[in-house]
């Protein structure tokens, strides 16, 4: 049998209620010659039933909960497509995404990731917002990451995807990336090769409570943010030097860092100052405008989010 040239990777937690929409996204896609494969991550709810409807058109995998990292690490093992692309399966895609990104991989051999914009949506489906990321980056990454200590505009895992050699080279996902693995992902491969944006929002990215982020702080949120973000730089710079790869990450460098450390501590007038210029220098955000206006927004509102983490732990 031919192989396939691109493998479809859903890995799936107690979405009974959404998986169905994302295998279905991938089914009714213009491209030939895939594969699907879907990893139950241990789930306890009615995702088993949903999955084997689909018979011979999805392989599916049952394991014990194990997290993200080790479901995706499951589906890649299991698969054998030159191109695997990721997909949450509480998201969906929109038509034409697997020629699009076939294309890309086609147009740019030096090419290790190619990803696209997804279209923020409420649970119910709904359109919410504009496109993420509003800022779009292409070719060699590896120098802005290093000045930025990873972080970038990055894509959602269900608008990832890379090349099998690139995965071949960088192994698989460290499992202590048991959520956000596409931290993983889009800090590594920028490493190994150039990277595609396409413009278009190809996917639906579903907004509701079971996603990382959440649009309040608490000082729980911030830590956990934190502690999440150190873990990936010293993971990456584990990577770099276990591949004799010459660049470093310096947790000092990274700007999102440095503001939620702020929050936390408490900032007054003349480090508000010294942050706002940081962030007007901060390179990962390459769009001249939105780092601006970021840096001026978080600035202005240290003092109010320093006050409400208070406020939260004198409460407990």
């Amino acid at each position: 049998m031919e192989r396939p040239a691109l493998s479809v990777l859903i890995n799936n937690y107690n979405y009974a209620r959404f998986v169905g929409r994302a295998i279905d996204s991938v089914l009714s896609q213009d491209a030939g010659n895939i594969e699907i494969i879907v990893v139950d991550d241990g789930s306890t709810d009615q995702s088993r039933s949903v999955l084997e409807t689909y018979d011979s058109r999805v392989k599916v995998i049952f394991q014990e909960n194990a997290g993200q990292a080790a479901a995706i690490n499951t589906a890649v093992a299991s698969s054998t497509g030159e191109i695997l692309c990721f997909l949450d399966a509480d998201d969906w895609w929109a038509p034409g995404k697997l020629s699009a990104t076939a294309a890309a991989f086609r147009g740019n051999p030096q090419a290790s990731l190619v990803y696209h914009r997804l279209r923020p949506t409420l649970v119910d489906g709904t359109p919410t917002s504009k496109p993420i990321p509003r800022t779009l980056c292409s070719g060699a990454l590896s120098p802005l990451l290093t000045r930025s200590a990873g972080w970038w505009p990055f894509p959602m895992t269900s608008a990832v995807a890379v090349r099998r050699s690139a995965w071949d080279f960088a192994g698989s996902i460290p499992e202590q990336f048991r959520i956000s693995a596409d931290a993983w992902l889009v800090g590594i491969y920028p490493f190994l090769g150039d990277v595609i944006a396409m413009p278009d929002p190809l996917g639906f990215y579903r907004i509701h409570n079971n996603n990382w982020y959440r649009s309040t702080e608490d000082a729980a949120t911030l830590r956990r943010r934190m502690t999440h973000w150190q873990h990936t730089v010293e993971a990456t710079n584990q990577f770099l030097s276990a591949h004799a790869l010459p660049a470093r990450l310096h947790l000092a460098d990274h700007y999102p860092y440095r503001i939620a450390s702020a929050k936390l501590q408490g900032a007054d007038a003349r480090t508000r100052f010294k942050l706002a210029v940081e962030g007007l220098f901060f390179a990962g955000e390459p769009n001249l405008f939105r780092r601006t206006r970021d840096s001026l927004r978080s600035a202005r509102g240290l003092s109010r989010l320093a006050l409400d983490v208070g406020l939260s732990e004198a409460a407990k």
